[in-house]
């Protein structure tokens, strides 16, 4: 496992190049539009998923790309801001690419939602576990992770084993935040409980100061933040302050790494569930082939659970562009049928699932540590 390091933005190579569109696809080029944070306070979810993507896309176009058609990700900032994601997404679209890839968050997600429908675009990857890009099933949406919910009934039934049953929830006071909320809420009433108390931080803010004030005098047991890095290590630093002695847990989306950067040896205990497996881990094949191409791209991706998803999105993607290359030739609706026709199928080793009326992928979920040096323990 690697000792901490703060991220590198790496802008330069992710995502810089791309904010200014072709007015078309390149000739022959699979076209991929990427609407993501590479800037604000979220960036790291942004630019960690890219490094991955980016990476498996840079070595399989050395190999030749799908069918000799090289495989091209371009990338728009949106700052995890709603708004800017749909400017984002209607460029993707005036400029015809082939499908779009990675966004990162519910809200923005949803902001696209109506356009890339409208427009029949598939809408592949996003970093996002909510409920609302699954139900009611849309066939253009593909996703590889679990959702918000299996996530939260892991962290419950996790909870509740320990006898820890006074479980207080942190959200964000938004889609995503109400989604996880929803999550635990749901997984509670299996237990025939309730969260004891609940409190919001606002999008692209760590103004926790009302939330410690709500959640701590109860001292809860635990607490579920169901945030992004910045706010999740400003309430666990504000509420340890203010005397709170219980344990903190999170979803997959706080950036586990980027929250081990933000709270350095106060990240001890806090735990994080994940949905894919430990890029530390290397009696893995994916996370073997993972830390390979990192080595033979001159090890300029850190290895983490974003850049681990982001890479594994993309291999992927890549096997429903090679289905649909089989069948003749790479359209929207070969690659959407393509991927449906996948089946039960192992991705060196992480085990995926589609079908014409089942797109979620994967439910793997599993929970880690953060220990006090910025290493996680699964």
């Amino acid at each position: 496992m690697p000792g901490r390091r703060r991220f590198s933005m790496g802008l330069g190579a992710v995502a810089l190049g791309g904010f200014h569109l072709a007015r078309a696809q390149a000739e022959g080029r699979i076209v991929l539009g990427q609407s993501a944070p590479f800037t604000g306070p979220v960036a790291q979810l942004g630019v960690q998923f890219n490094l991955g993507a980016q990476l498996f896309f840079d070595q399989l176009n050395a190999q030749g790309g799908v069918g000799r058609r090289q495989v091209e990700l371009r990338t728009m900032d949106d700052g995890y801001e709603p708004d800017r994601c749909a400017e984002n997404t209607r460029k993707f679209i005036a400029d015809d690419v082939f499908a779009l890839f990675g966004y990162i968050g519910t809200p923005t997600s949803l902001a696209a939602l109506p356009l890339f429908t409208r427009d029949k675009l598939p809408f592949f990857g996003p970093f996002t576990g909510a409920e609302a890009l699954r139900q009611p099933f849309n066939r253009l949406i593909f996703h590889v992770r679990a959702s918000y919910y299996d996530e939260t009934a892991l962290i419950v039934r996790h909870l509740t084993h320990l006898g820890m049953d006074k479980i207080a929830v942190l959200y964000q006071n938004d889609a995503y935040g109400k989604t996880g909320l929803d999550g635990v809420t749901k997984a509670l009433a299996d237990h025939k409980l309730v969260p004891v108390a609940t409190a919001t931080v606002e999008r692209n803010s760590t103004d926790v100061a009302a939330a410690v004030d709500k959640l701590v005098p109860g001292m809860p047991h635990a607490v579920v933040q169901v945030t992004t890095y910045a706010p999740a290590a400003a309430f666990v630093r504000a509420a340890r302050k203010a005397g709170f002695g219980g344990t903190f847990h999170n979803v997959s989306f706080v950036g586990a790494q980027a929250l081990a950067d933000e709270l350095g040896s106060d990240a001890a205990g806090v735990t994080v569930s994940q949905v894919v497996h430990s890029p530390y881990q290397a009696s893995r094949q994916i996370t073997r082939e993972f830390l390979d191409a990192i080595k033979k791209g001159g090890n300029k991706v850190q290895a983490n659970y974003s850049s681990a998803e982001g890479y594994l999105a993309a291999r992927v993607l890549t096997e429903g562009l090679r289905q649909a290359q089989g069948s003749g030739k790479i359209t929207r609706e070969n690659f959407i049928t393509g991927i449906e026709t996948i089946g039960s199928h192992s991705i060196a080793g992480f085990a995926v699932s589609f079908s014409a009326t089942d797109h979620v992928g994967s439910k793997f979920v599993e929970m880690s540590m953060l220990t006090g040096d910025g290493r996680m323990r699964t």
